[in-house]
């Protein structure tokens, strides 16, 4: 079993609110396949079946939205995993996302998509961090330009074209984690590949130009 190990603790940075408490999923809502999650050494894990965890908020019956904003996750990869992180998106009971954006999470699996790729979209082959190291992973969004940074690093600006149809898209939405597939779970005997991937936190930073319903939203987890 693949051991995860938490970084130093982080000082809260201005400007960001923390969507993670680093005790529970409090506020995150898993579909299909729960137990792909869990929080260990206060960290957010996922190996198992394919599952997606997303952010709900403090009131589910209400579910956060954000439409311009700045996320940042400080994440860990085992060899071989395949991950994501959504956005725009919005909850459904099972199968992958059909609504948003994917922010690719893979230094060394065999998809040759790395990490930092908006999936399907914008694709990178270079893997900008290593497994076993924790690295910072961050997308902006200002109306429709997407800004993607690794541990502090522009990767790409992508200026999304007027006429884009269907659901994969720019519109306003949550996040979502992926637990991509069983073959990446580091419990499983027969698995070529583990897979462990850890967020001691996940934030949304205000910015002069974001929506008034989102510069003032406070995204606490108790």
């Amino acid at each position: 079993v693949a051991a995860l190990t938490a970084p130093p603790a982080a000082a809260e940075e201005p400007g960001f609110d923390s969507l993670f408490d680093g005790k529970s999923l409090a506020g995150w809502q898993p579909n299909e396949n729960p137990g792909s999650w869990k929080v260990a050494d206060g960290v957010i894990v996922c190996h198992g079946p394919r599952s997606h965890l997303f952010y709900v908020g403090p009131d589910a019956a209400k579910p956060a939205d954000f439409k311009n904003f700045h996320f940042k996750a400080e994440v860990m990869t085992k060899p071989g995993a395949n991950s994501g992180i959504f956005f725009h998106t919005k909850f459904q009971p099972d199968g992958w996302p059909a609504v948003g954006y994917e922010m690719q999470v893979n230094n060394s699996q065999g998809d040759p998509v790395r990490t930092g790729s908006i999936y399907n979209v914008v694709k990178n082959f270079v893997p900008p961090a290593k497994d076993d190291t924790w690295f910072t992973e961050e997308v902006i969004v200002k109306d429709k330009q997407i800004t993607v940074l690794v541990d502090g690093k522009v990767l790409f600006e992508f200026v999304e074209p007027d006429g884009v149809t269907g659901t994969r898209k720019l519109s306003s939405g949550t996040f979502a984690l992926q637990a991509h597939d069983p073959g990446s779970d580091p419990e499983d005997a027969a698995a070529a590949t583990p897979m462990n991937v850890g967020t001691t936190r996940k934030l949304m930073r205000p910015a002069p130009w974001l929506d008034r319903l989102h510069v003032h939203r406070k995204c606490p987890i108790v």
